[in-house]
């Protein structure tokens, strides 16, 4: 087997679409053997899961099978193993449902068996009153993102059960979702390797699944990535914004890195289409820190926009 002894594997990662364009990403893998996490786990096993996700070798040129309601699509994955599916639904989708699932089948290369998976994509129904996209590392989660240190602890040692969100975030989230029908995204520099820690950390939690738009650590790229954030967040936010154009948001990040700077850009941008902007203040010490967000808030007030520095979720 030229890929080596482990199975392959079609990792889908949550998309996002409207009734004309369902689009999902995923990337196909050699399987790394992760033991399931505990609350319990010591972070030596925490660390051994993570350097699992990181080593695992990537399949390029692999061809993907998508099929949804009778229409099939094939994409070829990029020299990291990265590919994308594009579908145009043949019939209207059911105005009630806010995830449509998309079947996933490995063409080539050949595996021992069918290498088969589903992913989702997320349309808003009808009755969304406004979209949520938030930032996650210490918006969500409690990360010391502004730290090398505090990021490799939070991130690197830890596993779904230890990872926890700032008190309060499961139940505003919720709130916001209503019935199910607000859809939210999640924006980070994260990389797509600890996608599936992410994914379990908000079940757990009970925090709303939206689509995680995470980062490639890819061949050009190095753990300095993790604190270099404008281009690839305010192209995600952009991303978003013009694929729902009838569709107001609420922008949710924290003090501690770009995020009021990346907004009021998006604020700029796409006048009249963000309700309101909140800002978690992780670093109430920093004086000027607070005085600069402060000062921004001014500014997007004369402009008629609100954002908000909050020091806790309730």
């Amino acid at each position: 087997d030229r890929w080596g002894n482990e199975p392959l594997l079609i990792t889908a990662y949550d998309g996002f679409g409207t009734p004309a364009r369902l689009t999902l990403t995923g990337r196909v893998l050699e399987a790394p053997e992760l033991r399931p996490p505990a609350a319990d786990d010591s972070v030596w096993r925490n660390l051994a899961n993570m350097y699992r996700r990181f080593e695992s070798d990537e399949i390029p040129g692999a061809c993907v099978r998508a099929s949804f309601s009778g229409t099939n699509y094939d994409a070829q994955a990029d020299k990291e193993g990265f590919f994308t599916v594009e579908l145009t639904p043949p019939e209207p989708l059911p105005a009630n449902q806010l995830w449509h699932t998309i079947a996933l089948e490995l063409l080539t290369p050949p595996a021992n068996g069918r290498v088969q998976t589903t992913g989702r994509v997320l349309v808003p129904p009808p009755a969304a009153r406004f979209g949520i996209i938030s930032d996650i590392d210490d918006t969500v989660i409690r990360t010391n993102a502004t730290s090398l240190i505090g990021t490799v602890r939070s991130t690197l040692l830890a596993n779904a059960y230890t990872r926890l969100p700032f008190p309060g975030v499961a139940a505003f989230y919720r709130a916001l979702h209503g019935a199910g029908t607000n859809p939210l995204f999640y924006v980070s520099s994260s990389p797509w390797n600890i996608y599936d820690m992410l994914s379990a950390t908000f079940a757990l939690q009970g925090i709303p699944a939206g689509p995680l738009m995470l980062r490639n650590w890819g061949f050009e790229g190095r753990f300095e990535l993790a604190f270099r954030h404008h281009d690839h967040k305010f192209a995600a936010l952009a991303r978003i914004l013009e694929t729902y154009p009838q569709l107001p948001f609420i922008l949710i990040g924290d003090s501690g890195q770009e995020a009021p700077e990346i907004y009021r850009e998006v604020v700029q941008r796409f006048p009249g289409r963000i309700l309101t902007t909140y800002i978690r203040n992780v670093t109430p010490a920093s004086a000027t820190r607070t005085a600069a967000i402060q000062a921004l808030a001014r500014e997007l007030q004369a402009q008629g926009n609100t954002l908000l520095l909050i020091d806790d979720t309730l």
